[in-house]
């Protein structure tokens, strides 16, 4: 049970993170970026995995070692993470638009990319949540988004997860970007319930 003034604490968590992302972004790439949460949802973890459905996607999780303990898992298609990994190398070089896969030079961007929106996300929640939360290092996988979703948190059947349905705003395009989060709810209730509102 969390009390209801507290419910605003969801949005505030989400624009946190996501601005912190944007403004890390911008200040690797030179480019203006933004980051827009267009929905927060609770939905059982089955249905989250229908709703991800089975199209092969590229994959960036991490694992938070402190409350609220849980997963985030970013998700962009094949397409996102090209462009995105094109803009950020810009000229240096190492971009092949028209190859099949990706380069060492765009993996490495995309990795890199996948620091900063964990990292960015994270330091945003903890903001909200006076507190700090330290997390892994990111995991890349690319395969059917619900095999991720069942991956990290399939044991947890009976729970709900909390989605942020966002969108990165980048590099003169739109770059969809979709943020679950698997947070283990008693937890994340607890350090809710501690803040003043």
């Amino acid at each position: 049970m969390l009390d209801i003034r507290k419910l605003a604490l969801f949005n505030k968590m989400a624009k946190e993170g996501g601005n912190t992302v944007a403004d890390h972004l911008s200040q690797m790439t030179g480019m203006e970026t933004e980051m827009e949460i267009t929905k927060i949802n609770f939905i059982d973890i089955p249905d989250i995995k229908t709703h991800v459905g089975d199209e092969k996607l590229i994959g960036i999780s991490i694992e938070l070692q402190e409350p609220p303990h849980g997963h985030i898992l970013f998700l962009l298609d094949y397409a996102n993470a090209k462009n995105l990994a094109q803009g950020m190398l810009g000229d240096m070089g190492g971009a092949d638009p028209e190859q099949s896969g990706f380069t060492d030079m765009e993996r490495s961007a995309i990795e890199e990319i996948g620091n900063i929106m964990t990292s960015g996300f994270i330091d945003g929640w903890a903001n909200v949540l006076e507190t700090t939360i330290d997390m892994s290092t990111p995991t890349f996988t690319y395969g059917p988004g619900s095999g991720m979703v069942d991956e990290l948190v399939g044991g947890r059947d009976s729970e709900m997860a909390l989605m942020f349905d966002s969108h990165i705003h980048a590099l003169d395009s739109d770059i969809d970007v979709t943020v679950y989060t698997f947070p283990q709810l008693e937890e994340l209730v607890d350090l809710m319930q501690e803040i003043e509102v």
